[in-house]
């Protein structure tokens, strides 16, 4: 399997985990941290003309666009081992990413000319444990994919992929 085909199903993978850990925290703290419908607030609030379903897959288009950025930069870590795949570095990757988030969720809110109305501090902060969720995902992912060979690559003579 070629490198696209990983990021595609890590970034998927850790994508969908990462919105269900951010729904299942919006739950517990009563408040929305869904990525997906702030990406779809910001969108119709620029472009009210599209239709709901338009705005609302713009908003997850957006969401899976992002998962992707990252599980590129996690891939080419990977694949240049640079970083090993395994849990230890997917928690600080993922705090690491949590802080890039936080930023680029920033920078977005101050750019848009009409940001949805929340709690931002506490949105930024959700945004560490969103992206260790969303990077362990990945990260398991990725690992299934190589370490079990599940992608039908060939192995080298030690087993590693």
């Amino acid at each position: 399997m070629n490198k696209l085909a990983k990021i595609t199903i890590s970034g998927a993978a850790g994508t969908m985990v990462m919105t269900g850990g951010s729904e299942l925290m919006s739950l517990i703290f009563k408040e929305n941290f869904s990525e997906p419908d702030h990406l779809e607030t910001m969108i119709s609030r620029v472009a009210p003309h599209l239709s709901k379903q338009a705005k609302k897959i713009a908003g997850w288009g957006a969401h899976f666009a992002m998962g992707f950025v990252f599980a590129t930069i996690f891939v080419e870590l990977w694949e240049e081992e640079k970083i090993k795949h395994n849990f230890k570095n997917a928690l600080i990757m993922g705090a690491i990413a949590g802080i890039f988030g936080a930023l680029i969720w920033k920078g977005t809110f101050k750019a848009h000319p009409l940001p949805p109305w929340i709690k931002y501090g506490q949105f930024y902060l959700q945004r560490i444990p969103a992206h260790i969720i969303f990077t362990i995902g990945a990260t398991l992912a990725y690992k299934l994919l190589v370490d079990k060979n599940l992608i039908g690559e060939e192995r080298s003579n030690s087993g590693a992929a």
